[in-house]
């Protein structure tokens, strides 16, 4: 991952961890021995790509002898906001190998078709003008492309059940939408279910989620709400927002009954168009 996207607020803390463990005479193995963390983790720690959970910083401390420095600055590197842009996450998509998201009231960006787009961008407020719709239609369209790629990622998409019966766009865009998706999970490399509307109350209720796994760094997750985005890193948090995932797919439909469904709806939007 590029240096220039990681905080400045990263980079000190993980120059610090580096400089405190040679003082001590410590390679990163033997530190990740006493503080009983990967070699590889506290690697991404000191080059700034991640942060160690609250006991792994009380366990540097303790080992280090720092008077708790690494426990009194981890809230400095707490997960980063993205509310004006989506940049550092598409950046993080064209990396992931496994990307597991959640829709909760819309299709996700990475399976969206240029008529769904389009009436999602002129639902915004404030009102984007056309030359502004058309730009994010160019950039939403563009993120898609990696799933042309042959082998990575890996998507699977969970969809909650309203996503299916909004229209957004109308009927029409809305059949093309599904037919889209259908197709797309045809190829084996997306998955999709949906999470019905009988399942009640969910672990994912809350919130629109995604969550990527890369092969060279920790995996993340990316929670999102009205004009506001939060990548997480830390691996408390990552590992809870998982189990939420998880939890949530065991509520939901096998992937061909999804599929199913998907084109049983999409049917009725045909029907209905004409």
């Amino acid at each position: 991952m590029s240096d220039s996207r990681i905080p400045p607020s990263r980079t000190a803390y993980g120059e610090e961890l580096r400089k405190r463990r040679e003082a001590a005479g410590l390679t990163q193995e033997k530190l990740s021995e006493q503080v009983v963390m990967s070699r590889t983790h506290i690697a991404h720690i000191e080059a700034g790509r991640r942060k160690p959970a609250p006991d792994d910083a009380r366990r540097l401390d303790q080992v280090l002898e720092t008077g708790g420095v690494f426990a009194r600055f981890l809230p400095t590197l707490d997960g980063r906001p993205v509310a004006h842009h989506f940049g550092e996450v598409a950046e993080f998509e064209r990396q992931a190998t496994m990307i597991r998201e959640y829709g909760a009231t819309l299709v996700p960006g990475l399976l969206q078709t240029k008529e769904y787009a389009r009436a999602v961008f002129r639902s915004y407020f404030p009102p984007k003008s056309d030359e502004e719709c058309d730009e994010a239609l160019v950039t939403r369209l563009g993120r898609a492309r990696i799933l042309d790629a042959p082998v990575y990622p890996v998507l699977w998409a969970l969809l909650d059940e309203a996503v299916l019966r909004r229209p957004i766009g109308g009927p029409a865009a809305m059949a093309a939408q599904l037919r889209h998706i259908a197709g797309l999970a045809a190829r084996q490399r997306v998955r999709v279910h949906v999470l019905p509307f009988s399942a009640g109350a969910h672990s994912l209720l809350e919130s629109g989620t995604k969550l990527m796994w890369f092969d060279d760094a920790p995996p993340i997750a990316y929670v999102e709400g009205l004009y506001t985005g939060t990548v997480h890193d830390a691996p408390s948090v990552v590992f809870n927002c998982q189990a939420a995932y998880d939890l949530a797919l065991g509520d939901a439909w096998s992937h061909g009954e999804s599929l199913a469904l998907i084109k049983a709806v999409a049917e009725e939007y045909e029907h209905e168009e004409r």
